[in-house]
């Protein structure tokens, strides 16, 4: 971690220095995949669930704030893949690798996982054996988001960790058709959000999470040096001249992480909107968000309303939540979130 905030605050210090010197598409929602949660699915076997998980994330907020993003960010690619099942947070077992194991998912934070390690092993002592390392995840995340300055809401529980899976020979072409690229279009982003039940307003809401967010050098590198493309818009030439300081074009250290939200990097608000405006998105699929016509008026609408971009991101995350839940004999409770029961 100690060289996660060298390199970001040298680059947010010399970006700061440079600044100092110088029709929407309609909305569509599939509940294919939607399953039915309670907010007090654990009123009577585990009511403190949520005060449990909070005093974990409250700590970790203070004293290891990359945990925030992390989770949020693990939260999404449990969700998007098989469900929201936990099943991102299983390790390397008998049955090979999993999820977490997969090229796509290379740079996730190790805060994220033993965050909810964390949480999972504080719930374990006063209710063992009844609340899923997926609904931990979900509760997590929500308070990460409230932690930064973001929206508090209510999470929806009932979900079941994924079982163990005698077959994982897919899984590699599973995962990479489940979860967005920096190089991918806005049409494509549209279809996979849309594959899973949610709306082009949820893209465009649950992208603002990058207001926390932070991305490696290789997710954007390439568009650093290549000139401004239809995918790669034009960058704001001061962010533009910061960023190659820290990711050249070939070699660099892997280590390097900038933050999306250039402006406020640490608090959870709708400068990440406002920066998209300004030419300022690290990612070119962020930019892009700004320009088509589809997402743009969203884009620009929350850039102005702090308040609907929270409404918008809290209902996102409800929907996001209920993506391919397991349910019953289809799920288990795992004990240790990084293993299968059997």
């Amino acid at each position: 971690m100690t060289s996660f905030f060298f390199f970001f605050f040298f680059f947010f210090f010399f970006f700061l220095l440079l600044l100092s010197t110088g029709g929407r598409a309609k909305d569509t929602i599939s509940s294919v995949h939607q399953h039915e949660l309670s907010a007090d699915f654990y009123a009577k076997t585990c009511p403190q669930v949520d005060n449990i998980v909070g005093a974990v994330t409250s700590q970790r907020h203070k004293t290891l704030p990359a945990s925030g993003p992390a989770i949020i960010r693990l939260f999404f690619h449990d969700c998007f893949v098989q469900g929201c099942d936990g099943s991102i947070l299983l390790e390397a077992g008998a049955e090979g690798k999993g999820e977490r194991q997969m090229f796509e998912n290379r740079n996730l934070g190790t805060e994220g996982f033993d965050t909810v390690n964390l949480a999972k092993a504080a719930v374990e002592k006063i209710c063992p054996g009844l609340v899923s390392c997926a609904d931990v995840l979900a509760i997590a995340a929500r308070d990460f988001v409230h932690l930064a300055g973001g929206p508090y809401y209510a999470v929806k529980k009932g979900r079941k960790d994924s079982k163990y899976s005698a077959s994982l020979a897919s899984l590699p072409t599973i995962v990479r058709a489940n979860l967005p690229r920096a190089n991918s279009t806005i049409t494509e982003l549209i279809a996979l959000f849309a594959a899973k039940g949610l709306t082009t307003t949820d893209l465009v809401a649950l992208s603002g999470a990058h207001t926390i967010g932070f991305s490696h050098c290789d997710q954007f590198v390439s568009r650093l040096y290549s000139g401004s493309t239809i995918e790669a818009p034009a960058m704001e030439p001061r962010l533009l001249q910061a960023l190659r300081l820290q990711c050249p074009r070939t070699g660099g250290n892997a280590d390097v992480v900038v933050p999306l939200d250039v402006v406020t990097p640490f608090e959870f608000d709708n400068e990440y909107y406002e920066g998209i405006g300004k030419g300022l998105g690290v990612l070119a699929t962020d930019q892009a968000l700004g320009l088509d016509k589809r997402t743009e008026p969203i884009v620009r609408e929350m850039a102005t309303d702090k308040g609907k971009f929270f409404a918008a991101f809290e209902a996102g995350m409800e929907r996001l939540g209920g993506i391919r839940v397991k349910k019953g004999k289809k799920g288990e409770i795992r004990r240790d979130c990084g293993r299968h029961l059997t």
